[in-house]
């Protein structure tokens, strides 16, 4: 990992600019002690055009204790393109413009992006815990939804994770999500026109966990209530800030996916 920018805001807290293998990210931190939990971030596209939003949540996370960090996804913002994943993102939006089946189209499109991002965020996730001032237990808070199921599932130091159901779901992700037992919270925005609602329910409901909670608001894909964040951060709070100073990290290294999946 590689820092490449430095700026403290208004509040206090500490943004740093960092690229791991070429791969750019944001890690924002407040002084503390002992070191921080660490929430990353997950959203669905290049760092600066979602830069707004992800520093809003990010001074959400510190405000509640934590460190919080992002990495950009593949083939987005400054990372090389996809010709494959373009394609597949036009044929997806003339399919729902028709109304016509998008299950093929949305199995190119998302689920080579999983494959690509996981690693991506685990090798992030080797480095960001070998900081001084970033500790266990880790979150995963957001989008994309299919990467997120993915990560709670394979990476053991992930212990709750709150998803964003925002964008569309490979049907195999619903079989995945049945062998995840971490605690989740999921937000679903019921008239998001990026998403297939009964999909998004499907995979609720598959989901393994003992504790599992859903958000479900009236509204499109930007109209999240404020209060929604208030909830994601009492989840977080409940499950990364309890007993802290007595906890066993979860062991180092990395989970992974069984032959059958």
């Amino acid at each position: 990992m590689h820092f490449t920018s430095e700026k403290r805001l208004n509040d206090g807290v500490l943004e740093r600019g960092f690229t791991l293998g070429g791969i750019p990210g944001i890690l924002w931190t407040t002084p503390a002690s002992p070191p921080a939990p660490l929430i990353l971030i997950g959203h669905p596209g290049g760092l600066r055009s979602m830069y707004p939003r992800l520093v809003a949540r990010a001074r959400q996370s510190t405000a509640d204790g934590f460190a919080a960090a992002t990495i950009e996804l593949p083939w987005s913002g400054d990372r090389t393109p996809s010709p494959d994943a373009e394609r597949a993102r036009a044929e997806l939006r003339r399919a729902i413009g028709a109304g016509d089946p998008v299950d093929d189209i949305v199995d190119r499109l998302v689920l080579p992006l999983v494959e690509e991002a996981v690693p991506e965020w685990q090798t992030a996730l080797d480095e960001l815990l070998a900081l001084p001032d970033i500790s266990g237990p880790v979150g995963y808070s957001g989008g994309v939804i299919a990467i997120g199921v993915r990560l709670a599932l394979v990476e053991p130091r992930i212990e709750a994770a709150g998803f964003f159901a925002g964008s569309f779901v490979p049907r195999a992700m619903v079989d995945e999500a049945r062998r995840i037992t971490i605690p989740v919270h999921v937000l679903l925005q019921w008239d998001d026109e990026g998403n297939d609602r009964q999909l998004a329910l499907d995979l609720f409901d598959a989901l393994g966990s003992e504790e599992k909670t859903l958000q479900a608001n009236m509204g499109g894909h930007t109209g999240v209530p404020p209060y929604a964040a208030d909830d994601a951060a009492r989840f977080f709070a409940r499950h990364l800030n309890a007993d802290r100073a007595t906890r066993v990290p979860p062991a180092a290294g990395r989970g992974r996916l069984s032959s059958s999946t």
